[in-house]
C-alpha cells in the first residue's frame, strides 16, 4: 500500500505559524505534525511509500523530511497554484499515484491515535471512510450512514441541520482507497467535477455524488473513542495540545483552562462545583424556547437585574448587587478593602488573592479537618485587630460548615467591634438540602449592617455557563463602591431571562438540593471503603479527601485523569495544605459519583 498526504495549503487560520511553513509543519507537543502522521504509518505497517502534495512551504517539509522518513520511502508532488486551489486539485494531481496502487489518504492537520491506521488497514472493505460520531464541536462536512454502515450521503456546511446532528457522523478525513476504484471511478470523477466546477473546490462534493451512483462504495469506519483532532486554527491547537499531551502534562495543561470542559465530549469533570440535580428539563426548554429572542435583544440595566434578583432572595433592591458570577462582585469589593483583612485557610483563592489595599492575616485551624468554632475566629479577629473577616460557609475546599445561628452571633459580635464580616455562602443551600441557612434576608441584613453576602448562583443552581452571583448589604457605602465597578449590561439577557423564571422552579430546587445531600451522603460513604483516601465530612457539594500511603494526590489526580477522563482537584500546595496530600472530589450524580468510585477501587 502507500499514503497520500494533502499539505500543499497556506493554513491562513493559524496565523504566524504558517506564514511561510505549511500546517503539517506546525510544532505541536514538541514535534511537527506531520511526524506523529508518519509514525502512525510507520507502526500499522503495510505502506512502503508515502506521497505529499506540497505547496505552500513545500521546500520546508522536502528538506525536513527528505526522501525517507524510518523506512518509508518519500516523494512529493507540487501543486504549483496553492494559493488559488483546494484540496480536490491537489488530490487530482497524485493522480497517477492513485491509480497505481491501494492509497490510505490523509489531510496533514489532523492528529490521531495511531491505531486508527492499523483499523483502517484490516478492515475488509476495500473503500474505507473513517468517521467519528458528531460532536457540538465540529465543523465541517458531516456524513449520513445507511442500516449497512456505508456512507449514505455527504452533508455540506451550507446544508447542516442542528435537529438531525445526532445522526450525523463527522469525515475524519483518513480513507482508505482501491486501486481499481481510484482508477475506474474516483479520479475520473475528480477530472470532470474539476473540468465542471474549477479547481477551488473540496474532494468531498466528489464523494457525494459518488454515493447517489453507488451507495455500497464507501464504507464507514467510525473510530468510537479514539482521540482525533482536525487542527484548522490556534483555538483547535490549543484543544488538540491538551488532548495528546504527554501524562505528565496533562493535568497542568487541563488546570490552565479554568473550565471549557464541553470541548472535551469525554471528559467527566470533578473538579469544578455545580448542582447536578438542577436546572430541570421544563426550565432549560423554556431557556432554548425564548433563545432566538435572549440572542437578539439587549439585557436590562442593572437596576432590574437587582429587582430580579431581590425578590429572589427575599431581600429589599436597595440591599442587593448582581454580577457576572461571583467573581465580578468579589473583585469589585476586595480590593477596597483596607486594614487586617482575616482569612480561615485553606480556602478559595479568589478572596485572598484579590486583597490589594489591605493586609492578609492567615487564620489556620490546628486540626486534622479544618474546622473551627465561631468563638475562634472571634478571638482570631480580636487577637489580630481585623477589620474584616472573610468566611466562607461552607468552606471551600474542606466542606466545614458553621451553624446559621453561630454565624449570626459571629456577625454581632464583630459588628460591636465596628468590624465587617464578608460571608461567601455560595454553598449553603447543601447543607441539609433547605434554604432556611441563607442570611440574605432584608430583616438580617438590617440588623448587621457589617454583614456582606456573597452566593455563586452559577454553584447553588447549576448554570455556570449563566455567569451569574450576587451580593447583599445594608451597608450602603460598600453596596456602591462594588456597583461603580460594575458596567451598567454586566449581565446577559440569558442571565436576566433565568432570573425571571427562576421562581416558577423553587420547588424543583428544592428537591434537587435534597437530591444532592442524600447523594453527597452515598459518595461519601462509598470514599470512606476506599483504603487510601480520608474523607472529611461535607456539607457542601465536594468531599476533600487526604491520600494516605504511598500514592500522592498528584498522581491520584494524573491516573484518573489520563486513564479514566475523570478530572478532580489536586490540593496539593494550596495555602493552609502545604504539600500535604488532598484532593477534591464534586459530587455529580449517581451515575458519575459510581464511575469515579470504581476508577478509585482499581488504584493501587
Amino acid at each position: 500500500m502507500q499514503a497520500v498526504i494533502l499539505a500543499a495549503g497556506m493554513g491562513k487560520r493559524l496565523g504566524d505559524l504558517t506564514q511561510n511553513s505549511t500546517k503539517c509543519m506546525v510544532p505541536f507537543n514538541g514535534r511537527r505534525l506531520v511526524e506523529y502522521t508518519l509514525d502512525a504509518i510507520v507502526a500499522a505497517g503495510s505502506v512502503e511509500r508515502v506521497i505529499i502534495v506540497v505547496g505552500h512551504g513545500a521546500d520546508e517539509v522536502k528538506k525536513f523530511l527528505g526522501k525517507d522518513y524510518k523506512g518509508l520511502t518519500i516523494e512529493y508532488v507540487l501543486n504549483p497554484v496553492y494559493d488559488t486551489t483546494n484540496n480536490i486539485y491537489s488530490l487530482f494531481l497524485a493522480k497517477k499515484y492513485l491509480e497505481s496502487d491501494d492509497t490510505i489518504l490523509l489531510e496533514s492537520d489532523l492528529i490521531f491515535d495511531p491505531s486508527i491506521i492499523g483499523d483502517l488497514i484490516r478492515e475488509k472493505s476495500a473503500n474505507v471512510a473513517v468517521v467519528a460520531k458528531h460532536e457540538p464541536w465540529m465543523d465541517g462536512t458531516v456524513a449520513l450512514l445507511d442500516e449497512t454502515g456505508h456512507v449514505a450521503n455527504y452533508i455540506a456546511k451550507k446544508e447542516f441541520n442542528w435537529a438531525q446532528a445526532g445522526k450525523y457522523y463527522k469525515t475524519v478525513n483518513i480513507y482508505k482507497f482501491s486501486r481499481e476504484f481510484c482508477k475506474n471511478k474516483f479520479v475520473p470523477f475528480l477530472a470532470a467535477y474539476i473540468s465542471s466546477n474549477g479547481k477551488n473546490s473540496y474532494y468531498e462534493e466528489v464523494f457525494k455524488l459518488l454515493t447517489f451512483i453507488d451507495p455500497d462504495g464507501l464504507k464507514a469506519l467510525p473510530v468510537g473513542d479514539k482521540l482525533w483532532y482536525e487542527i484548522d486554527d490556534l483555538q483547535d491547537l490549543d484543544i488538540a495540545s491538551v488532548l495528546f499531551a504527554k501524562e505528565s502534562d496533562r493535568v497542568v495543561l487541563m488546570q490552565k483552562r479554568y473550565g471549557g470542559y464541553w470541548r472535551f465530549p469525554k471528559l467527566k469533570d470533578f473538579c469544578y462545583l455545580v448542582n447536578p440535580y438542577f436546572p430541570p428539563a421544563r426550565l432549560i426548554a423554556e431557556l432554548k424556547e425564548n433563545f432566538p429572542v435572549l440572542l437578539t435583544q439587549y439585557p436590562s440595566g442593572l437596576n432590574i437585574q437587582d429587582l430580579l434578583a431581590a425578590k429572589l432572595f427575599g431581600c429589599d433592591a436597595n440591599q442587593i448587587l448582581v454580577g457576572n458570577g461571583a467573581a465580578e462582585l468579589i473583585k469589585g469589593l476586595i480590593p477596597d478593602l483596607r486594614g487586617n483583612i482575616g482569612v480561615p485557610f485553606p480556602t478559595f483563592n479568589e478572596y485572598h488573592e484579590t486583597i490589594r489595599n489591605g493586609k492578609l492575616v492567615e487564620f489556620q485551624p490546628q486540626n486534622d479537618d479544618f474546622s473551627y468554632t465561631a468563638q475562634e475566629l472571634s478571638s482570631f479577629c480580636t487577637r489580630q485587630n481585623i477589620a474584616a473577616l472573610v468566611l466562607i460557609n461552607p468552606d471551600n475546599p474542606s466542606g466545614h460548615s458553621l451553624p446559621k445561628e453561630d454565624v449570626l452571633w459571629l456577625a454581632k459580635e464583630l459588628g460591636k467591634a465596628g468590624k465587617l464580616l464578608i460571608l461567601d455562602e455560595s454553598f449553603v443551600d447543601f447543607v441539609d438540602g433547605s434554604l432556611q441557612n441563607s442570611l440574605i434576608d432584608h430583616a438580617i441584613l438590617r440588623q448587621n449592617r457589617n454583614l456582606v453576602v456573597v452566593k455563586s448562583i452559577s454553584k447553588s443552581y447549576g448554570v455556570p455557563g449563566l455567569r451569574l452571583g450576587v451580593m447583599a448589604t445594608a451597608n450602603t457605602e460598600l453596596l456602591t463602591a462594588t456597583r461603580d465597578t460594575l458596567s451598567i449590561w454586566n449581565i446577559n439577557s440569558f442571565g436576566e431571562y433565568f432570573l425571571q423564571i427562576i421562581g416558577k422552579y423553587a420547588a424543583d430546587y428544592t428537591i434537587a438540593c435534597a437530591a444532592l445531600v442524600k447523594e453527597r451522603e452515598r459518595l461519601y460513604n462509598g470514599l470512606k471503603k476506599i483504603d487510601y483516601l480520608r474523607p472529611l465530612r461535607s456539607y457542601a457539594n465536594y468531599i476533600f479527601c487526604e491520600v494516605k500511603g504511598s500514592l500522592s494526590s498528584a498522581e491520584l489526580t494524573a491516573r484518573l485523569l489520563n486513564r479514566d477522563s475523570l478530572f478532580i482537584k489536586d490540593c496539593r500546595g494550596k495555602k493552609g495544605i502545604g504539600e500535604r496530600s488532598f484532593v477534591r472530589f464534586a459530587v455529580r450524580d449517581e451515575k458519575d459519583n459510581d464511575q469515579l468510585l470504581a476508577a478509585l477501587g482499581r488504584m493501587k
